[in-house]
């Protein structure tokens, strides 16, 4: 089940990344954790802004709804979502995977 955690400003969520994949896309649940594989290379935050593309079409959000709040460098990540809730995100990923 994935772990979600609400905030006032929104909805945050654990991302797995796996930057340098062949394809861009949401792998699955894992410990929790939301797996995102994404072509780019994990340099100057590529893979960062590569996963908020992933994520963003989705979850149908724009970019600027997500924001990185931890893990820049490292492949284990926190973003908060803003303007949606965790019943919303849940749901999307749930089917997705």
């Amino acid at each position: 089940m994935l772990d979600l955690e609400s905030n006032e400003r929104g909805v945050i969520l654990r991302v797995r990344a796996y930057a340098g994949s062949r394809k861009n896309a949401v792998l699955g649940i894992r410990e929790g954790m939301l797996r995102v594989a994404v072509t780019a290379a994990p340099e100057k935050g590529k893979a960062n802004r590569a996963i908020i593309t992933v994520l963003g079409r989705a979850l149908g959000l724009p970019k600027s709804a997500f924001e990185l709040i931890s893990g820049d460098t490292s492949p284990k990540k926190r973003y908060l979502i803003n303007g949606t809730t965790e019943n919303t995100v849940r749901e999307v990923f749930q089917y997705l995977c």
